[in-house]
């Protein structure tokens, strides 16, 4: 009878343990044009979507370029009295500490590029040669755009036409991240658009949240990891060129979705991929446009020079065969991957 209660008090233990197993709050939805992902774990009750709304709201307000009354569309109209609110000023200055870094290889200024090839907010243009490339490079340059101390932006020519979408999503992952913060959370991932943010630990399996790699042969409808990395208080992007890219309907001519700021053209470097570990969402989604446009040689010497920036780049050797390289902070979270 004694061994019958003990074990039922055992059992009871166990089921008592099981009970107070925390579980993440989920939340799903869509913006910035994609789709999001919440996990966090709270023990205070908020409105959370509201909160969410209320952050996606007022980045689109600022930073985004889709919407006609947003700062960044009247600006890029030609607008000089706009006077730009705190979101504006830090992706501004993001986007200046990373041109700084990459030597100009990121650059948000390359919009008026950007829409002439079909990738950005406007009708693209039918013919890109070096005459039209020419007449547009003169309104590129982050040099040539000022954040004045009264809150207004100079330009050196009307036509230059601001993007911050290499940087206003990962951004807008950093808001989302201070909020859940500002109620308290402390554990949560933040995935949107295939960009992530987490911050101390998924409770339900007492470790740090983990995140896939893709495979640039991935399919859509079958997706595949090269590796899986541990996500210990970090933010982390990606970009790459296997799925961003049009056609020319009239010529046929492919053009990728990364272009060269220095050149005009919209063309690929040998890196095919960028996966980026930072701090924060806008830092790592800036650099991994960054190492896109630089090439191998350039991102490697920039990974040395540069701390708290780590990533993992695949590139097409000199026999166009696919190779891997990952910077040594990089390699210390990653968990499993295809090579092993």
């Amino acid at each position: 009878m004694k061994k019958l209660l003990l074990l039922l008090s055992v059992a009871f233990v166990l089921m008592s343990c099981a009970e107070k197993l925390p579980e993440a709050k989920v939340l799903q939805g869509n913006a910035f044009g994609t789709t999001y992902s919440i996990q966090y774990f709270s023990d205070t009750q908020f409105d959370a979507q509201k909160g969410l709304d209320s952050v996606f709201y007022l980045v689109n307000k600022s930073v985004n370029t889709y919407i006609p009354e947003s700062d960044i569309s009247k600006i890029n109209q030609g607008d000089s009295t706009i006077v730009v609110d705190e979101i504006f000023k830090e992706v501004f200055r993001i986007s200046e500490t990373v041109y700084t870094t990459s030597e100009g290889y990121f650059d948000p200024t390359v919009g008026i590029l950007r829409n002439a090839y079909g990738f950005g907010d406007t009708l693209p243009s039918t013919e890109i040669d070096s005459i039209v490339l020419d007449s547009l490079r003169r309104f590129v340059g982050f040099r040539k755009v000022k954040l004045l101390d009264n809150g207004k932006i100079q330009k050196q020519y009307p036509e230059i036409y601001f993007d911050f979408n290499a940087v206003a999503k990962g951004y807008g992952i950093d808001k989302i991240g201070e909020y859940l913060e500002a109620q308290g959370v402390s554990d949560y991932i933040i995935e949107l658009g295939g960009e992530l943010l987490a911050k101390g630990k998924n409770l339900m399996k007492d470790q740090f949240w983990t995140a896939g790699i893709e495979a640039i042969d991935s399919e859509l409808d079958d997706r595949s990891y090269l590796a899986t990395v541990r996500l210990e208080n970090k933010a982390m992007a990606s970009s790459g060129n296997y799925r961003k890219f049009r056609i020319n309907p009239r010529t046929g001519e492919k053009y990728v979705h990364t272009i060269n700021p220095l050149t005009g053209f919209a063309e690929e470097s040998n890196v095919t991929s960028a996966t980026v570990l930072a701090s924060s969402c806008g830092l790592a989604d800036a650099y991994a446009t960054a190492f896109m446009a630089m090439g191998l040689e350039r991102s490697k010497k920039l990974l040395a020079e540069i701390d708290g920036i780590d990533a993992y780049l695949t590139f097409s050797n000199s026999t166009g065969t696919q190779e891997v390289y990952s910077s040594k902070k990089f390699s210390e979270y990653i968990i499993s991957s295809v090579s092993e």
